[in-house]
């Protein structure tokens, strides 16, 4: 089976279906020419037919060639449901029906999924879907041109101390340093979420990780990738491309005796490590990986048997935020000479503030970001009473956390991210911009990635079968049948045509309210039009 075809924009993805009868089609070409979409057209199709031209029954087969009218596949010459061709067919052989089945809302004009497919783990109105930019400069003061301007899109991922921690002092009429301050790696705002070489196939892993290195070798955005639990392939811990991946630590520990055996080999540091406590699609609850998904390279790079690979829900003898600073957070800094910043990855819940101030009080300056993940964030393999009925969303955890920051006048020490359902309705931008404007430093996405790869799943039930092991996309399955469906290439041009546009979009929203460096907790130049969000998060009402 050809790669590039199972990625393809097929019918059973727009909003209308062309139902034909070739039986009652006279072929008088009405249909075709009233549509003005040119959504549909005349081709020919061959068909074996089983005649007798002799006096007494002599059955032979015969292949003709019949014209017939058949729908575009196209995401530009697409049916809209007028009816037009119903309305002048003379044999009611035509007519359009909404297709429940739909994906064209998560599809883009370039004939690629920009918007994530599959389920929602909380099926209900999204709270940045209430909010809007609405402070906007136009007399009070200038707005920026969003074309022209040049604007700084970077954000922390470190520990950022305050002016009067900075080690610094005065010898011989020269500003020197005292000691070493904690690593800090500028970034840019969007970060590729954790997601294992378990959990998706080698090629859909290669080509989030290609489109990763493009767009910082190429596009010079330094976006960053989290490796997700599991490991990484030796010759990547090895290369030079380490430095944009940040290695995640999950409390099943797998693979990491191959990473600590390849320190002593490594060309460059990684961009940080992640220490995932939580995740937002099932809090509380560790990883989990099925059998059907334990490959051999996945048994290799775990070192583990061809068995279901079960995390615990807590990492083994961390039972405190002091314990974990004072432990994890040290030992993992000094492996690297402290020249590596740490994070923590939570699930957002109402324990985040208490996380977060603890992590802010550290006194050795070790953590250097806080993740937090809400209720909509995505998963391979959960339980559907987790997905549905635990969790937090993250919007207001981002803000009660930044406001704590605040009130100590400590914001922005240590950097928060936010993920779970960034760019849900294909948005990501806007999701961002929103995210930041109420106190994050950036976000970070998955499930967008994983639509752009050509997920078929939707809110309908049509697949969404990630846990079997039998992804039909060759995305998140190990049989190497099915992987060899996806295009490597392909799927990563769509990721960097995605950030690209991410960042053009950004932009577009920074211009407007004056700011050419992001608007880390600038709530003024939001409004919601739901008054319990607008009072829960502190901008204004309107109406």
């Amino acid at each position: 089976m050809e790669a590039v075809k199972t990625q393809d924009v097929s019918v059973n993805d727009l909003a209308w279906k062309i139902e034909y009868h070739a039986d009652r089609c006279t072929m008088c070409g009405s249909c075709v020419a009233a549509c003005s979409f040119k959504a549909i057209q005349v081709v020919t199709q061959g068909q074996t037919i089983v005649v007798s031209t002799e006096n007494q029954p002599v059955p032979e087969k015969r292949h003709i060639a019949c014209p017939i009218i058949k729908q575009k596949a196209s995401l530009t010459d697409y049916c809209r449901g007028c009816g037009m061709c119903e309305k002048v067919c003379p044999n009611n052989a035509i007519r359009p029906v909404r297709n429940v089945d739909s994906r064209q809302k998560l599809l883009s004009k370039d004939n690629g999924p920009i918007k994530r497919g599959g389920r929602t783990n909380l099926n209900a109105q999204r709270t940045l879907d209430s909010i809007m930019v609405g402070r906007i400069s136009q007399m009070t003061d200038p707005s920026l041109d969003a074309a022209r301007h040049t604007f700084d899109i970077r954000s922390p991922f470190g520990r950022v101390l305050s002016p009067k921690e900075l080690p610094l002092k005065l010898e011989n009429g020269k500003m020197v340093m005292d000691h070493k301050v904690p690593p800090v790696n500028w970034i840019y705002p969007l970060i590729f979420s954790d997601m294992s070489i378990g959990a998706l196939s080698t090629r859909a892993w290669e080509a989030v990780a290609l489109a990763c290195a493009y767009l910082n070798e190429k596009c010079g955005l330094p976006v960053r990738m989290s490796s997700g639990e599991g490991g990484m392939p030796v010759k990547l811990m090895e290369s030079d491309y380490l430095k944009y991946f940040i290695l995640q630590i999950a409390s099943g520990h797998f693979g990491w005796n191959r990473i600590i055996k390849a320190i002593p080999n490594m060309k460059v540091d990684p961009a940080g490590i992640l220490i995932k406590i939580g995740q937002g699609a099932k809090p509380g609850d560790g990883g989990l990986l099925p059998a059907a998904k334990v490959a051999e390279h996945v048994q290799a790079i775990r070192g583990v048997p061809k068995a279901t690979l079960s995390s615990p829900p807590n990492h083994q003898g961390l039972y405190s935020i002091e314990e974990s600073v004072q432990k994890m957070h040290l030992s993992l800094n000094a492996a690297f000479g402290f020249r590596v910043p740490v994070a923590i990855k939570c699930a957002a819940s109402s324990t985040s503030v208490s996380v977060y101030n603890n992590l802010l009080r550290d006194p050795y300056k070790i953590c250097g970001g806080f993740f937090l993940d809400g209720i909509q964030g995505g998963t391979g393999a959960a339980n559907e009473v987790s997905l549905d009925h635990t969790g937090h969303p993250v919007v207001s955890k981002i803000r009660d956390c930044y406001q704590a920051a605040v009130k100590q006048g400590l914001q922005g020490q240590i950097p928060l991210y936010g993920g779970g359902g960034i760019g849900l309705t294909g948005d990501a931008a806007a999701d961002a911009f929103k995210m930041i404007c109420l106190g994050a430093n950036g976000v970070f996405v998955g499930k967008v990635l994983i639509q752009l790869l050509g997920c078929v799943g939707n809110e309908h039930g049509r697949c969404n079968s990630c846990n079997t092991g039998k992804c039909p996309m060759g995305i998140c399955t190990q049989d190497p049948r099915l992987v060899k469906r996806l295009d490597v290439d392909k799927g990563a041009q769509k990721i960097v045509d995605y950030v690209l546009a991410f960042d053009t979009e950004l932009k577009k929203f920074m211009a407007p309210i004056g700011n050419s460096s992001l608007p880390v907790g600038r709530s003024d130049a939001l409004v919601s039009t739901d008054k319990a969000i607008a009072d829960k998060l502190g901008i204004q009402y309107v109406c």
